[in-house]
């Protein structure tokens, strides 16, 4: 394509983080649903055109919100004196424990790069998308933004500067995410975790975090099932989803590897050795939400997707 862009659109897919065993350093990315960010030129600065699929809840100061945060922290960076304005597609629900705020981020310095005709390293496009969710979730963890953007299971050895390791997803691995009508804010959610943890709730998340990375290269389905444990987050928050429990048990018997919070909820996500058992397992959680919480869930069944964010429209003038 021959010309000066005029507009660029990247989309950034839901994540999973945490992922049992790995608070706050583990995280998956989804195929699909995920959001959308269009960027276009601008006089100086970063504006906002429109946001959707947010029943107007996200704010439009381009200072408060995460995607535009992080265009201007990709501008800073480059020393880009263009501006650009963003128009934001919400595919994610709000507070849902599937990483909005880090798809929106990730969507908008991917789009930002490509429209001024930056190909940047991911570890640059990271750090920025970073300081928009630094913005959403109050805190410094980057187990959303990584797989956001590098795609795959990814575990984030540090944040900032980005250090990232892609770790290998056994064939057949697919997760099942339901997310029921409710929403935790994740600032709160993190407030229940205190700043310090007992040592043997420490030290049992390290072991079943090197079992799960060892099983995860061997494709060892049983030893992943006895990793998928969290002795650190969801304790103290499955309290917020009514029925956590409940939830839980039915994935576990349909056929689960295992089940827990996505992010800080109220999503669950399980992963299952293959796409058959998947579909069993989906059931089985939905039931469990309707019973539990009332309503139908919205219900994802995915591979690990191995590509994450990416362009996927572009116009030139």
């Amino acid at each position: 394509m021959s010309g000066v862009m005029e507009t660029v659109t990247a989309f950034a897919p839901a994540t999973v983080s945490n992922v049992a065993c790995g608070f706050d350093v583990l995280g998956f990315a989804l195929e699909s649903p995920g959001d959308e960010v269009t960027a276009r030129f601008a006089p100086a600065g970063v504006f906002i055109d429109d946001i959707v699929g947010d029943s107007g809840r996200l704010p439009r100061d381009p200072n408060r919100n995460t995607a535009s945060v992080a265009a201007q922290a990709l501008l800073v960076r480059l020393g880009e004196r263009r501006g650009v304005a963003l128009a934001i597609r919400k595919g994610l629900p709000l507070s849902s424990g599937l990483g909005g705020s880090a798809a929106s981020a990730v969507a908008s310095v991917v789009a930002v790069a490509a429209l001024v005709g930056a190909c940047l390293p991911l570890d640059v496009l990271m750090a920025c998308a970073f300081e928009g969710e630094r913005l959403a979730a109050g805190s410094a963890h980057g187990d959303n933004i990584a797989p956001a953007l590098y795609g795959g299971l990814v575990l984030v050895r540090q944040p900032d500067p980005p250090d990232v390791i892609r770790l290998p997803v056994p064939a057949g691995l697919t997760a099942v995410v339901v997310h029921p009508a409710l929403e935790i804010e994740t600032a709160g959610a993190r407030a229940l975790l205190g700043d310090t943890v007992p040592l043997s709730d420490a030290i049992r998340e390290w072991a079943n975090l090197g079992a799960f990375v060892d099983a995860l290269h061997r494709g060892d389905f049983a030893q992943m099932a006895r990793a998928l444990e969290d002795s650190i987050a969801e304790p103290r928050r499955a309290r917020l989803v009514p029925g956590f429990a409940a939830i839980k048990r039915a994935a576990l018997d349909a056929g689960a590897l295992g089940c827990s919070l996505s992010g800080s909820g109220p999503s669950l996500f399980a992963l299952c050795r293959d796409a058959v058992i998947a579909q069993r397992v989906a059931a089985a959680m939905s039931a469990a939400v309707r019973a539990s919480i009332g309503g139908e869930p919205r219900t994802i069944i995915s591979v690990i997707a191995p590509e994450g964010a990416r362009v996927v429209s572009a116009c030139a003038s």
